[in-house]
């Protein structure tokens, strides 16, 4: 992954700032509060980069939960190759190596003319930047109720809820699963499920349907890896469906209801629409257009363009990158860059790079990879993808297996330690 060009910053003092470099309107500010809200790996990446490359900046992460629970490699807990373990990352060396202040509390509103953060418990924040990084939100399907077919699309305990469930299948059973519209979280997330589905109920002798029901008029993400295993390694048992949309739920009659008619399903994995989380659209970062999901920002430091001193990074913001682990670090690496530039009265960098890799275990041994490089194009104001960089693995492969825990283990530590 390419990281922001700290030379510049790294100069001198290890960049640590004197109070005659802040803007004027931080000079009586004994230190500059930068608060995060969201502890997954854009969250905890801008926390820890910002307090590495300056830690005269203090820098406080709001996040209700002990623990990040990682969505990537969370399908391998769901077929039993991983445990929760695996993917539970914690913020302990973010407090004790880099020096973040974690408060285990949920932020439930903003206030950015008095630049303050309220808690779920009646805490206020103060912050003279914001970075907010809630991950997503769900749109309501009639008859869905996720306690009963979890999405597991927020990986915890939805994660274990979807394991018994793909367990209990009877031989010969049918799995619906249900795809977004995209833009989504982790573009070829659904389609890996599936493979792993399958995969399942093929070793375990269940013979059986997965059936998958794409909103999307084709597979949005490694197309050729997933046709080819659709068709080739799962034939008999992977029935795709593009433009197929679920409208309704009725499980007690073991019921989905789509756009093409009803289906009847032994078990259903159906994960909804996705937007930018609650907190956004409730503290205007969206906009007054109810149809708008994602919050817009100015890509080079990732501060809205509604709101400001607020900058939002990871599946929430709104700049056409995709939604992903990787991606959201990359991001928060651009934004931390940006904070500190910005507290030490410098613009952004006029020019960044972001990378996106991700792995897809296509069964219980092989895997696929996507990868893809944006830029910054000055003309447009947005990030485009560099040509020539969205590439997919030519195939499967046992390698790619191997090569997948060590692209995730870098990724964790690089975000969480």
């Amino acid at each position: 992954m390419l990281l922001p060009n700290r030379r510049k910053l790294m100069q001198g003092s290890g960049a640590l700032l004197a109070a005659a470099a802040l803007p004027s309107r931080l000079r009586a500010a004994a230190l500059p509060r930068v608060v995060v809200i969201g502890g997954g790996f854009a969250g905890a990446t801008v926390a820890k980069y910002v307090r590495r490359w300056n830690p005269q900046i203090q820098v406080t992460l709001v996040e209700p939960n002990p623990a990040h629970v990682s969505c990537i490699l969370s399908n391998l807990v769901m077929n039993g190759a991983l445990t929760m373990s695996d993917i539970t990352l914690r913020y302990d060396t973010l407090r004790t190596k880099y020096g973040v202040s974690i408060v285990a509390d949920r932020a439930v509103a903003i206030d950015p003319v008095a630049r303050q953060v309220r808690t779920q418990n009646g805490s206020r924040l103060p912050y003279d930047k914001l970075v907010l990084a809630p991950g997503i939100d769900f749109d309501a399907i009639p008859g869905l109720d996720s306690a009963v077919l979890p999405h597991a699309w927020q990986a915890g305990p939805q994660t274990l809820a979807l394991k018994a469930q793909l367990a209990a299948v009877p031989a010969g059973g049918s799995f619906v699963l249900a795809i977004p519209p995209a833009p989504y979280r982790c573009p070829p997330g659904p389609y890996e499920r599936a493979c792993l589905v399958a995969d399942y109920l093929k070793r375990n002798r269940r013979a059986g349907k997965v059936i998958v029901l794409d909103a999307n008029n084709d597979v949005v993400a490694e197309p050729h890896t997933f046709h080819t295993a659709f068709q080739t390694t799962y034939a008999g048992i992977v029935e795709y469906h593009p433009a197929t949309v679920v409208e309704a739920v009725d499980w007690s009659a073991r019921r989905i209801h789509t756009n093409w008619g009803p289906i009847q399903a032994d078990a259903a994995n159906i994960i909804p629409r996705q937007r930018a989380g609650q907190l956004l659209a409730a503290s205007g970062l969206l906009g007054s257009d109810p149809a708008t999901r994602w919050a817009p920002v100015n890509p080079l430091s990732y501060e809205s363009r509604l709101v400001p001193d607020v900058h939002v990074i990871g599946d929430s913001q709104g700049t056409g990158q995709p939604k992903s682990g990787h991606m959201a670090n990359a991001q928060a690496k651009v934004c931390a860059d940006a904070l500190v530039r910005y507290f030490a009265g410098e613009a952004p960098d006029p020019a960044p790079v972001t990378a996106s890799a991700c792995y897809s275990p296509i069964t219980a041994r092989t895997a696929s990879w996507l990868t893809v490089v944006f830029a910054y194009d000055p003309v447009s104001g947005t990030m485009k993808p560099v040509p020539n960089t969205l590439a997919e693995a030519p195939a499967p492969s046992s390698e790619h297996y191997e090569g997948m825990f060590g692209w995730a283990k870098n990724l964790f530590a690089d975000s969480f330690s």
